[in-house]
């Protein structure tokens, strides 16, 4: 009973957030964004501005829907943070399990809508991108203290570069995959594309084998 409760909650959740994030960019189409305030949106969707901080930290965040964490993407870190397979493989089907959940591709007309109407908007997209990036860096460095033990004496400066250059590898793999969904019309899954794209990057980044 009280599991169902919880899914329950947790859906309500999830719409009032979509809620928001329809409202904002409806408002932003047809006032522009500088043309109503969190007060109004909250009134088109019924809720107080407390309510809306609990969703989002700006204006900007709910017209891209860039919400608090999902208590489903908490769940996907955590069981990513306790995994001891192959980082990469790991951190690519934490990605992969992201897409799932969202979908961007389903939200990337109204986006693209929004942009052109609006452009300054993309310095607070650039912003919300750079700060996810930067938690996803925490969250593979903490993985890697949780495997190899507090007393152990790695050069902390690598350990964080080597996680940035994770992060922003698989970010390059997940923006060609996207290109190929939203601009050619790809009709392989995200999946296929970005493990494929990784397969390419190891194949060309492994040490060559010359022959003796």
């Amino acid at each position: 009973m009280s599991e169902n409760a919880d899914s329950l909650r947790e859906q309500r959740k999830r719409d009032t957030s979509r809620a928001l994030t329809d409202a904002a960019r409806r408002l932003t189409t047809e006032r522009g964004f500088a043309g109503f305030t969190i007060e109004e949106l909250c009134a088109e969707v019924g809720v107080s501005r407390r309510t809306f901080f609990n969703y989002f930290e700006s204006k900007e965040n709910a017209v891209f829907g860039f919400a608090t964490i999902d208590s489903r993407q908490e769940a996907l870190e955590e069981e990513f943070a306790a995994r001891r397979g192959d980082l990469i493989d790991d951190f690519i089907q934490l990605t992969i399990s992201r897409f799932e959940l969202f979908n961007p591709v389903e939200d990337a007309p109204a986006m693209f809508a929004v942009i052109e109407q609006e452009p300054r908007l993309l310095k607070a997209a650039f912003e919300q991108i750079a700060k996810n990036e930067r938690r996803d860096v925490g969250l593979i460095l903490r993985r890697t203290v949780d495997a190899e033990g507090s007393d152990q004496t790695d050069d902390t400066a690598d350990a964080e570069l080597r996680a940035e250059v994770v992060v922003h590898t698989v970010g390059a793999l997940v923006r060609m995959s996207m290109d190929q969904l939203l601009h050619h019309q790809s009709i392989e899954s995200f999946a296929d594309l970005i493990t494929r794209r990784l397969d390419l990057a190891r194949s060309l980044y492994a040490p060559s084998q010359k022959a003796h």
